[in-house]
C-alpha cells in the first residue's frame, strides 16, 4: 500500500517544527554538547572546512549557521586525534574585522550527522549584518557574512534578493554566483534543483560528475560534496543568507509524492527519498530536518514564511512532496509529458501542494499585512499550452498539469481582493515575466497576480523554436527566453517591484561576466509586469 501525506502527516510536521524536532538525531549533537567533556586539541593533516560556510532562515532575531567537516581517510585513521564525536566551535562577530564577539559556543558532530554542523543563533538585533566562522582544533573555516530580517512592524524602505534555480554541475560554470556574491543583497532565494542526480551526455558536459546516479545516503552525500566544493557557490553562500526550496532533482527527476517516473515500488522509493532529504538537510543552513515520525523518515517540512518588516512577506512553497501524481501518465510510468485529451486534468481532487499546505498558504495571504506578497515555488505558474490539430497540448509537470489547484489559488486572491501578489519560480530553464489570470490569455479577464521565473544557473534550456511556439500562443507570457543562463535580481520598494534578468551565454562560463537581458517591474496596486524601456 502506498503512503500519501494526509492532514495528520502535515499537522505532525507542523507540530514537530514548533517543538524544534527535539528528538531528531541531527539535533543530538547539540544535546550531547551539554554532557560531553571537551576533547584535546585536534591537529588536522588536511583542512576539514573545504565545503565552506553558509547561513539561512533569516529572522529578525536569529539565523541558522552551517558548515560541514570533510575528514580525509588519513585523519579518520588518526583515531586518537579525530575520534568521534568531533567538537566544533563557532563565533559570531558584529564587525568584518572579527574584533567584536557577539556570541560563541561549541557543537558536537559525528559521522551519523555526515559531520555537518548547524547553529541556531538567537537574540540577535534585527536588520543587522554579522560575520561568523567555525573552528575545529588547529583548523579555522572561511568567514561568512549573514544578515537578520527587519523587525515585523518596521517601515522598511527596500528589499533586494537574488532568485536562483537549477545548477546542473556538468552543464556549466557557476558564473552567476560570482555576480551574486558581488551584489548588495538581503538574501538569496533558491527555488530548486540544487543538485542533479542525472548525468549529461558527455558531449554536452563542461565538467563531470563523480560517481553514478545517487540512490543511497552515501551517494547523495558525495554528490552534495562535489557541488559544495565549487568556489563560486561557496562565495555566494558565505556572502548572503539563503532561503531554500527544493524541486525534483534533489531526489529524482519528475517525482511526485511517493512515485518516481519509473513507478518503482513505493517503499523502495520512500527509502531513496529519505536518503535524499537527509543529505539535503545535512548540506544546507536549515534547522528542521526529516520527520522521524514519518514512514522511513521520508518526509520533511520545508515550506516556510518570512517577513521583511511591513514591506513584504514571502512564502516558500513545496511543489513536490504532497502533489498528486502526474495526470494521464503512461501505464507503469510517470513524469511530465505533453497530453491532449485528458479528463484527469480537470479533477478538483488533484493538488500541486497538498490541501493542507494550500490552506496554509491561502490563509497566510488572506491575513497578510505586508504590502507585497511573494509566493516562491519551484516552477512556472502561467499557462504554456500550445495548439495542435487535435486540440491544445498540456505539459503535465508544471502548473498547467494542476489547473484546479492553480484556480483555487487565483480565486483566493480574487475573492479576498488580495493585491500586490508576485509568484516566483524556476525549473523551466528560462526567464519569464507573465500575467496571472483565472482565464489564461483572455484579455478581458482581470490580472490577479504577476509572475517572474528565473532561468537556470547552468542547466540547458529549450530551443528558440520551442520558446517561440509557446510565447506566440500564450499572450499572458510577456517575456520568455531560454537561450541564456543566470539569475533574477529582485528589488522591492513600497511603490514598485523590479526584476532584472541577469544572464550569460550558454554554456555558463563562456563569458566570465553577466549582463542585463531585460528588466520588468510591477507597480503597487496594478497587477501585471511591464517592461522597462
Amino acid at each position: 500500500m502506498t503512503h500519501r501525506p494526509t492532514r495528520r502527516d502535515f499537522n505532525v510536521s507542523i507540530k514537530n517544527a514548533a517543538m524544534g524536532m527535539a528528538l531528531a538525531p541531527w539535533l543530538l549533537g547539540h544535546q550531547m554538547g551539554l554532557t560531553q567533556p571537551m576533547q584535546t586539541r585536534r591537529n588536522w593533516q588536511a583542512h576539514p572546512f573545504t565545503l565552506g560556510v553558509a547561513s539561512g532562515v533569516p529572522r529578525p532575531d536569529s539565523v541558522v549557521l552551517w558548515t560541514k567537516l570533510v575528514i580525509t581517510p588519513a585523519d579518520m585513521q588518526a583515531a586518537s586525534d579525530t575520534g568521534e564525536p568531533v567538537w566544533v566551535e563557532w563565533e559570531v562577530f558584529a564587525d568584518e574585522q572579527l574584533k567584536q564577539v557577539v556570541q560563541k559556543g561549541k557543537e558536537l558532530t559525528n559521522k551519523d550527522l555526515g559531520h555537518s554542523v548547524r547553529v541556531w543563533v538567537k537574540n540577535l538585533e534585527p536588520a543587522t549584518a554579522y560575520w561568523f566562522r567555525f573552528i575545529c582544533g588547529d583548523a579555522t573555516s572561511a568567514v561568512g557574512r549573514t544578515k537578520t530580517a527587519p523587525a515585523p512592524n518596521e517601515q522598511v524602505k527596500s528589499l533586494r534578493f537574488a532568485l536562483a534555480s537549477c545548477q546542473h554541475f556538468e552543464a556549466g560554470q557557476y558564473t552567476a554566483y560570482k555576480d551574486i556574491a558581488n551584489q548588495d543583497l538581503d538574501f538569496v532565494l533558491f527555488v530548486g534543483d540544487y543538485i542533479y542526480e542525472t548525468n549529461l551526455n558527455p558531449s554536452l558536459a563542461v565538467r563531470q560528475h563523480i560517481g553514478e546516479e545517487p540512490k543511497t545516503l552515501s551517494q547523495y552525500r558525495a554528490r552534495y560534496e562535489q557541488y559544495k566544493s565549487d568556489p563560486a557557490l561557496q562565495s555566494a553562500h558565505a556572502k548572503h543568507p539563503w532561503v531554500l526550496m527544493w524541486d525534483d532533482h534533489e531526489v529524482v527527476n519528475d517525482y511526485a509524492n511517493d512515485l518516481d517516473p519509473a513507478y518503482s515500488d513505493s517503499q523502495l522509493f520512500l527509502e531513496r527519498r529519505a536518503a535524499a532529504y537527509r543529505a539535503y538537510f545535512e548540506h544546507q543552513p536549515l534547522w528542521i530536518g526529516p520527520d522521524v515520525q514519518s514512514p522511513h523518515e521520508a518526509s520533511m517540512r520545508l515550506n516556510d514564511h518570512f517577513q521583511w518588516g511591513r514591506l513584504a512577506e514571502l512564502w516558500t512553497v513545496d511543489c513536490r512532496q504532497f502533489r498528486s501524481p502526474h495526470a494521464c501518465s503512461k501505464p507503469g510510468s510517470g513524469g511530465g509529458r505533453l497530453v491532449l485529451s485528458c479528463e484527469e486534468l480537470d479533477d478538483s481532487a488533484r493538488t500541486m501542494l497538498g490541501f493542507e499546505q494550500e490552506q496554509w498558504l491561502h490563509e497566510g495571504l488572506i491575513n497578510s499585512k505586508g504590502q507585497w506578497k511573494f509566493v516562491a515555488q519551484a516552477t512556472q505558474m502561467s499557462s504554456t499550452k500550445i495548439p495542435t490539430p487535435l486540440g491544445k497540448a498540456t505539459y503535465t509537470e508544471a502548473w498547467d498539469g494542476y489547473g484546479p489547484a492553480r484556480d483555487r489559488f487565483l480565486k483566493t486572491l480574487q475573492r479576498n481582493q488580495i493585491a500586490n501578489v508576485v509568484t516566483l519560480g524556476g525549473d523551466v530553464h528560462m526567464n519569464v515575466a507573465a500575467n496571472l489570470r483565472l482565464q489564461a490569455n483572455t484579455e478581458d479577464a482581470p490580472i490577479l497576480a504577476s509572475e517572474f521565473v528565473t532561468t537556470s544557473i547552468t542547466s540547458r534550456g529549450l530551443s528558440d523554436r520551442a520558446v517561440e511556439v509557446i510565447k506566440s500562443n500564450n499572450a499572458d507570457v510577456l517575456h520568455m527566453r531560454a537561450d541564456e543562463r543566470g539569475y533574477a535580481l529582485v528589488s522591492v520598494y513600497s511603490e514598485q517591484v523590479s526584476c532584472e534578468f541577469r544572464t550569460t551565454p550558454t554554456p555558463a562560463g563562456t563569458l566570465n561576466t553577466l549582463s542585463t537581458q531585460a528588466v520588468y517591474f510591477v507597480d503597487s496596486g496594478e497587477a501585471g509586469p511591464k517592461r522597462q524601456a
